[in-house]
């Protein structure tokens, strides 16, 4: 088991050194390489996952999010190792697909890990992190319904991605902005919703 990545550029490398190893990536894979308390990863992985172009494959936002909640309910109820049941961890796809995700986020990738860092970490430990998880949850229960929308799940996905990397960071400010852009997103969700009935 690797040990856990603090940054997303590392979380990045983590990914495309097992797509270069192998014909598919699945969740376990991801999940031993990231590390068995990795739970600020995988918050940042999935989102990312759904925002890139790979994100726009039919029921792909859906399984991403029930994936997270999986994630986030094992933080809400403190639990200090991560478990996935077998058939979510041999969930998997194509290495060239992950290649590609990896390849389309480092952008990104780099901008996160240049502004976000270590600030008020007292906010990124303890009953912060499950509040954290509560709202997770929440924002993965919006991506179902929000999946029939054109690019409608990007809004939760991105406060998601922000909660975890506030964790894996150790970033108290951004928990704040992650929570900010969570409920942004509820409130698109509904605007979305209401202007479509």
């Amino acid at each position: 088991m690797a040990d856990e990545p603090h940054s997303v550029g590392e979380i990045l490398d983590t990914i495309e050194a097992l797509a270069c190893d192998r014909d598919r990536v699945t969740v376990g894979d991801v999940v031993e390489a990231l590390g068995s308390r990795g739970f600020g990863p995988l918050l940042i992985v999935m989102p990312l996952i759904d925002i890139s172009p790979v994100g726009s494959i039919p029921g792909l936002p859906t399984a991403m999010a029930a994936i997270i909640m999986l994630v986030a309910v094992q933080m809400a109820l403190g639990r200090r190792h991560l478990w996935l049941p077998g058939f979510v961890r041999r969930r998997s796809i194509a290495s060239s697909t992950a290649r590609k995700a990896v390849g389309k986020t480092r952008r990104l990738a780099t901008f996160m890990d240049r502004f976000f860092h270590g600030r008020l970490p007292i906010l990124t430990s303890g009953p912060f992190v499950r509040v954290a998880a509560l709202g997770v949850i929440a924002l993965a229960c919006a991506v179902p319904p929000l999946e029939l929308l054109p690019l409608a799940t990007t809004a939760p996905m991105l406060a998601i991605a922000a909660f975890g990397l506030a964790i894996t960071v150790r970033d108290g400010a951004l928990m704040i902005v992650a929570t900010l852009l969570a409920a942004m997103a509820i409130a698109v969700g509904v605007g979305l919703w209401t202007g479509q009935a």
